[in-house]
């Protein structure tokens, strides 16, 4: 499984570059805290398989990145091969930009 760094998605954000990044956590947790991701909670993610790109890199996160994980495994099996896990999840990003920030 291919992972990125908080570090490496801030870099990508800050550069403006075209990726997708998608938050598996669910919608409560989505709502305390989010870094503008696409919100698409784990148990829907292969229902919800068509809102996510194939012709770009796809960042997915969770709090800690065992669900996103998850995700990507089961996307995988749908034939996707441009997803990286961020590791750490929102947890990370908060530990490492954004100490303020709410994580449920």
């Amino acid at each position: 499984m291919k992972e990125i760094t908080v570090e490496e998605l801030k870099e990508k954000i800050d550069k403006n570059e075209d990726f997708q990044l998608i938050d598996v956590r669910e919608e409560f947790e989505y709502e305390t805290s989010n870094l503008n991701g696409k919100n698409i909670p784990l148990a829907e993610v292969v229902l919800e398989k068509d809102k996510i790109a194939r012709d770009k890199p796809v960042v997915v996160h969770c709090r800690s990145g065992k669900r996103s994980a998850q995700a990507i495994l089961l996307l995988e099996r749908e034939g996707f091969d441009n997803l990286y896990n961020l590791q750490g999840g929102i947890l990370a990003w908060r530990d490492a930009f954004d100490p303020d920030m709410q994580v449920y």
